[in-house]
């Protein structure tokens, strides 16, 4: 094991922003190439090498604007890798690829820059609930002191040059994280999914692209860059998120108003597991957690706040567990220190 030590939660999971009972976190993306190297995927490892050591230097000279900690991940070991994209500061596929890569993220875990992934450069603001504006300002913001020393691959015409071409044009991805469990308990779930897709939106799970939604989690993001300016993207989620938001109320307070002795025994329940339960898996964790948000919100539970739970979605993710034990953990070993730390947080 090695060192990369959390202490707190990111900002993000503190349930603080506006309309975070629904609305989990807001993100904005970046995806920057520098001009005069070819894309990641066409780099040699000496170019790669250079590029990475040009990059961190940059992003380094923002550390006493920002208190970037820059780290670079070509020799770390998997399980910090894991950790750091469960914390949501790094991709999948920056875990996964080769190379001299690196990521910088601040204190509280608003600000990550990653450096080598699919491209050059990933610049990403993680904030609370639904706070696109503030984001936008602080991506921005690093956005134009990485490009004061940065020459970005730019054309006149497409805009910024991306590996993928979904992302030419502003290279910039919006994603809302959203809770949603009334929706799904009620199956009313694709309603929302069919009308996002129809405006070019793309719904994926808990990590991103490619993964499952688990804990009534789902993340939407816009498809298209091209032809549309960063305030327009914005603008689409400012006119979108909130119907969804109000769709997911009018169904909880249904829920409560048509029978909720039987709503208030799923929640108890499901907090009865948790905090009983001697093995568990993450998927488990995710659908209890889940209902315990629930009923959390919905005031049916008043034995833990809800900063607690979200940060006991991460916490008890498999590169969290092993961290915290010292040691690589079989699933069905995890299984059962998952249980432990539960048990420990929850029944006090």
């Amino acid at each position: 094991m090695s060192s990369f030590e959390f202490t707190s939660s990111g900002e993000w999971l503190r349930g603080s922003g506006p309309e975070s009972d629904i609305v989990i976190s807001s993100r904005i993306r970046l995806a920057r190439n520098v001009q005069g190297y070819p894309f990641v995927t066409r780099l040699g490892s000496r170019r790669r090498q250079e590029l990475e050591d040009f990059l961190g230097h940059q992003i380094a000279g923002l550390r006493s604007r920002l208190g970037l900690d820059y780290q670079n991940l070509k020799n770390a070991p998997m399980v910090d890798r894991l950790l750091l994209m469960e914390r949501h500061l790094i991709s999948r596929e920056h875990v996964n690829t080769e190379g001299d890569r690196g990521v910088a993220f601040t204190s509280e875990e608003a600000v990550s820059v990653m450096t080598n992934e699919e491209d050059h450069l990933r610049i990403q603001v993680l904030r609370s609930g639904l706070e696109l504006e503030a984001a936008w300002e602080v991506v921005e913001r690093i956005d134009e002191g990485l490009g004061e020393a940065v020459p970005y691959a730019f054309d006149g015409n497409l805009g910024f040059l991306t590996a993928c071409p979904t992302n030419v044009g502003t290279g910039m991805r919006v994603s809302v994280m959203l809770h949603l469990p009334a929706l799904v308990l009620t199956r009313q779930v694709q309603k929302v999914f069919h009308a996002v897709t129809k405006i070019h939106l793309a719904v994926r799970g808990l990590y991103g692209e490619g993964t499952m939604a688990f804990g009534d989690f789902y993340q939407i993001s816009n498809q298209i860059t091209l032809g549309r300016t960063e305030r327009e993207i914005i603008q689409g989620f400012k006119s979108l998120v909130p119907r969804i938001i109000v769709y997911e109320r009018k169904v909880r307070e249904r829920m409560v108003d048509d029978n909720k002795t039987r709503l208030k025994d799923t929640v108890a329940r499901a907090f009865g597991i948790l905090k009983n339960a001697e093995t568990i898996s993450s998927e488990e964790t995710m659908d209890l957690l889940s209902k315990v948000r629930l009923g959390v919100n919905l005031g049916l539970i008043s034995d833990i706040r809800i900063s607690r739970v979200n940060e006991l979605f991460i916490l008890t993710q498999p590169a969290h567990l092993q961290k915290l034990e010292g040691r690589d953990l079989a699933p069905q070993d995890r299984d059962v220190v998952r249980a432990g730390f539960l048990r420990k947080h929850l029944q006090n």
